[in-house]
């Protein structure tokens, strides 16, 4: 890439990109209030909205959004009468997990293996940095060609909804010709990907209840009825014997058209401990792209230190599930709720609670944003062609932007490749792939403005 002048640009200001992500990891941006400081999402939310300004962007503001959260947003004006690019990421985090699993501290960059490490180095974080990096390259070689609108989320892991309701109700704020979601992930380091679907999501707390209060294991147990063995059964109802998820009237047979995932790959990007198979049938792109996966995220119950002998009167859970394109996830979410309460066993009392959703996405690769994208990843990442892969995850604010602007491009890439286990312990990102995406983003934004 040293012969592009913009990949030349790029390369020169990485040690400033660090610096930057090193100040921004520093922030405990976790949205979820009870357990780190608010302050710490509002420091991240104005170092960005500070360095929207550095950058020279206008109209530059923290969107208070329903959920309690802000969002920052800037407008960065380019030629008279040149299209309108959104960019988008989002600076809170996931919780850093078991710390003690962590080689080095988690709110700490640190550099190993020729790799970053640190919350948010991937996810998403260095998103934002692929942005000012892309932007500040064009600038230093003729210019930003197009007006861009930045948009950095302040609660996206958390799935409350506050950005896709802000931008509900002030429709005009982020209307773009195409928008570059920067919160995707090449298929594997040095291979150039668009991720073109996205798996929706929605969140169900279940509490399951059988007696007035725990009861002495020998006096009663054998008879009364235990309301966390109940859970565990309703828990195990949502999975056949293979492992697949199964929720009844959930189609759990779609298959992946596109990039093949093999077995082997995905063990090795998973981790998958020696001799412990995989669960599901059909291929890894059928399960992890385009069907239907049950997790249990947590159970409240007796921990195992300090327990003691006794039937449980009430257990809980936290159950995530993962729809593909094409199934609504109210709809996913009402057939979830009703095979819970159709397998909780011995009449014990169940309710379930809805507490986050999002909608599955599919974007449209016909449009000429992806050409363009496609031609600059190709001098980004000399050899290669660009890939077209889904991803498991969600990220809800798609189709919310895909229904408001239904004639803008939406194009997802990122750095969050398998090698950064993002929402794990290590999080990482690779500085050449943040060097080559930051590159392949310049390069589109002025192969979009001349298309």
């Amino acid at each position: 890439m040293s012969s592009n002048p913009v990949a030349e640009t790029v390369a020169s200001l990485l040690p400033r990109a660090k610096t930057e992500l090193t100040e921004l990891v520093a922030f405990k941006s976790v949205a979820d209030f009870a357990q780190f400081p608010k302050s710490e999402s509002e420091g991240a939310a104005n170092w960005i909205a500070d360095a929207l300004r550095a950058e020279g962007f206008v109209d530059v503001a923290l969107l208070d959004t329903p959920d309690g959260t802000q969002s920052v947003y800037g407008h960065l004006p380019g030629p008279e009468g040149a299209k309108t690019v959104l960019l988008y990421a989002h600076y809170d985090v996931q919780p850093p997990l078991d710390e003690a699993g962590w080689t080095t501290p988690p709110f700490e960059l640190t550099e190993r293996d020729g790799r970053w490490y640190g919350r948010g180095t991937a996810d998403c974080k260095g998103g934002l940095i692929m942005h000012l990096l892309a932007l500040r390259a064009l600038k230093a070689n003729g210019g930003v060609p197009v007006h861009v609108k930045v948009i950095v989320e302040g609660s996206e892991e958390q799935g409350t909804g506050g950005l896709e309701r802000y931008a509900e109700q002030h429709p005009e704020l982020l209307t773009a010709d195409t928008i570059v979601i920067g919160d995707a992930g090449n298929f594997r380091v040095g291979l150039p990907t668009v991720t073109t679907t996205l798996r929706g999501m929605t969140l169900v707390r279940v509490q399951v209840d059988t007696l007035g209060g725990n009861l002495h294991s020998g006096q009663f147990g054998g008879a009364a009825p235990d309301a966390l063995a109940a859970l565990i059964r309703v828990l195990d109802s949502l999975r056949a014997e293979d492992g697949s998820t199964t929720v009844d009237g959930l189609d759990a047979g779609a298959r992946w058209e596109g990039l093949e995932y093999t077995d082997e790959q995905f063990r090795k990007d998973a981790k998958v401990l020696d001799g412990v198979g995989l669960i599901g049938d059909g291929s890894v792109a059928d399960r992890i792209w385009a069907r239907p996966a049950v997790t249990v995220l947590g159970i409240d119950c007796p921990p195992v230190v300090g327990a003691t002998p006794s039937v449980q009167a009430g257990a809980r859970a936290l159950v995530s599930l993962r729809v593909p394109p094409g199934v609504d996830a109210a709809e996913a979410t009402k057939l979830l709720q009703a095979h819970i309460e159709a397998h909780t066993p011995w009449g014990a009392r169940v309710t379930t609670e809805q507490i986050g959703q999002g909608q599955a996405f599919r974007a449209d690769t016909s449009s000429p944003a992806y050409q363009a994208m496609a031609d600059a990843m190709g001098v980004a990442y000399p050899g290669e062609t660009m890939q077209y892969a889904g991803q498991g995850g969600s990220i809800p604010l798609c189709n919310t932007l895909a229904g408001l602007y239904p004639r803008a491009e939406i194009l997802l890439i990122g750095l969050s490749e398998p090698e950064a286990q993002i929402h794990a312990v290590n999080e990482s990102v690779s500085p050449e792939e943040l060097e080559r995406l930051s590159v392949a983003e310049a390069l589109f934004l002025r192969n979009y403005a001349a298309g």
